[in-house]
């Protein structure tokens, strides 16, 4: 594979998108294209927009047999490329549900690059690895306010009540692709979420696109007590997987 270097691979300026092959369907895919295609005009980036066509073409050359599977598109000025890899999340991730922390490092609600999947990715990547080694699954950010935002590689969802809440677009992150999901099929309040309204929390989910709905047990000490509304939209979620 030969990648050409340009602003994409010097600077950033290029895009990825990460999708869930289920039974070797691409889940989501036009909501993929939508938000990649966005991603292109607002980046300024001079390649055509990406087509069902490509991806189908690409998928259909390269076939498997697993039941699970992700789908990796990375688009730059001189590069468009199509990558297959292994699908690692089990049913034990599930079970045993996510372990998070606060980052220290801060989101930039100001930035364009907060609000797409770009190749400006490093922050995301190096504050996950630190959590991994502090015994966490997933760091979440604050923005400059400190106000939550979102996880490393994810959406969060917090649940007071019966009642879910999730911070707003504005307040600087990734609009994910199952977190729309959730927000048309839930009554979801988009607010702005400080650190003391976690004190009051039942429970909190994440979302991304491979793992779909994750539970979450513990944020640093804090143990949530309840995981029944997370686990049973994750069931609403897998049925839907299987009717598509």
């Amino acid at each position: 594979m030969l990648i050409e270097l340009d602003e994409g691979y010097s600077f950033g300026l290029g895009l990825f998108e990460t999708i869930l092959l289920y039974k070797g369907k691409p889940v989501f895919l036009d909501e993929h294209l939508v938000r990649i295609n966005k991603a292109i005009i607002d980046l300024g980036l001079n390649i055509d927009k990406l087509e069902k066509d490509e991806v189908f073409q690409y998928l259909n050359k390269n076939k498997n047999i697993l039941e699970y599977e992700v789908l990796k598109i990375v688009l730059s000025e001189k590069n468009r490329l199509f990558l297959k890899r292994e699908y690692t999340y089990t049913e034990k991730d599930y079970q045993r549900a996510f372990s998070l922390n606060i980052s220290e490092v801060r989101r930039n609600e100001n930035s364009i690059f907060t609000f797409h999947k770009t190749l400006n990715y490093g922050d995301n990547i190096l504050e996950k690895r630190k959590s991994k080694k502090l015994g966490y699954d997933e760091p979440i950010f604050l923005n400059s306010k400190n106000q939550i935002t979102e996880g490393a590689t994810s959406n969060i969802f917090i649940v007071v009540g019966d009642k879910i809440y999730t911070p707003k677009l504005s307040c600087g992150l990734l609009n994910g692709i199952v977190r729309q999901y959730i927000v048309s099929n839930y009554d979801v309040i988009e607010s702005e979420i400080d650190l003391e309204f976690l004190n009051n929390v039942d429970e909190i989910f994440l979302t991304n696109s491979l793992f779909g709905i994750m539970p979450v047990n513990n944020l640093e000490k804090k143990v949530f007590k309840s995981q029944e509304i997370s686990k049973n939209i994750l069931q609403n979620y897998k049925k839907y997987l299987g009717n598509i």
